[in-house]
């Protein structure tokens, strides 16, 4: 990317994985919107950034109000005069149960949050960018975008699926539009692998929570690690439409397991935070989709 400070919208980025490429971001001279539902939340995410106004905007959208997010969008155009990059981060998971035994709600909450919000969030970009002619769309996927499974996992694997098949759609119209209007702007995706954040660790019990360690240990990595990397891919601009950009790649994973007798990796605390067996206050029973969903791709390969 070349030219004035890049413009680069993240939802769900007042934590984790988002927050972290928010500041990623900025670290390399970028201008940065943080997103999310909550407006006390996002002040104080955009504050812990410490970044001045010319540089960096916290604006509160809920991903699963188009309107929302169509003002999110109008907020950085104000603000920075453009939108380069947008980055659909936000989302959410449920407690590990089965579909039917989920709470009242929770369903609705996690696809409303990994579904209709990136498509949400797809939409606006996409208007933006074409009407520019050109733009950078990046959807975050997550564990089941390859069609893995893991037992409890269903419905939050499902959105994720359908992320993937909805951004290589996208990618495809792009192409087709571009035949007779041509332009350039591209739907791209984001896969961060395992990163130790409190969507990874929560709904552990201590017994659980010992025996999945030691794999995790040897898969996560921490959000100080991955973001900046993905940060340099993005920035680098060479995934062409319809590509991906994915940190824990299955041969690097057979790698680590390959060598995890001959070197130490201690990623992960020593125990599940919080309470034994106490639900996570934002995902269970109604997840929080302030939260990036997309890193935990690679949980138990």
């Amino acid at each position: 990317m070349t030219g004035r400070a890049p413009v680069v919208v993240v939802t769900g980025s007042t934590r984790g994985i988002g927050h972290g490429l928010a500041r990623s971001f900025l670290d390399r001279g970028c201008r940065v919107v943080v997103s999310g539902r909550d407006a006390r939340t996002v002040k104080e995410a955009a504050a812990a950034l410490g970044a001045p106004p010319d540089l960096l905007l916290g604006r509160a959208a809920d991903v699963t109000d188009r309107r929302q997010v169509q003002a999110l969008w109008d907020a950085a155009l104000e603000s920075f005069g453009r939108v380069d990059v947008w980055i659909n981060n936000a989302g959410a998971t449920t407690a590990r149960r089965p579909l039917w035994d989920l709470p009242d709600g929770a369903l609705e909450a996690v696809v409303a949050a990994n579904l209709l919000g990136t498509a949400h969030g797809s939409a606006v970009a996409l208007n933006g960018f074409l009407a520019r002619g050109r733009g950078r769309l990046w959807n975050m996927e997550g564990f089941g975008s390859d069609g893995r499974l893991l037992p409890g996992l269903g419905a939050y694997g499902t959105t994720k699926r359908a992320v993937t098949y909805l951004t290589r759609a996208l990618a495809t119209d792009l192409r087709e539009r571009a035949v007779t209007r041509p332009h350039d702007v591209r739907a791209l995706r984001l896969s961060p692998g395992m990163v130790v954040t409190d969507l990874l660790l929560h709904g552990y019990g201590p017994a659980e929570y010992a025996k999945v360690r030691k794999v995790m240990d040897i898969l996560a990595d921490r959000v100080e690690t991955v973001a900046p990397w993905l940060a340099d891919r993005v920035m680098a601009d060479r995934t062409r439409n319809g590509g991906r950009v994915a940190w824990l790649t299955r041969r690097k994973a057979a790698a680590r397991f390959a060598t995890a007798g001959f070197r130490t990796r201690d990623v992960l605390p020593s125990a599940v935070p919080g309470p034994a067996g106490t639900p996570h206050p934002d995902r269970d029973p109604e997840p929080d989709p302030d939260h990036g969903a997309g890193h935990d791709e690679e949980a138990a390969r």
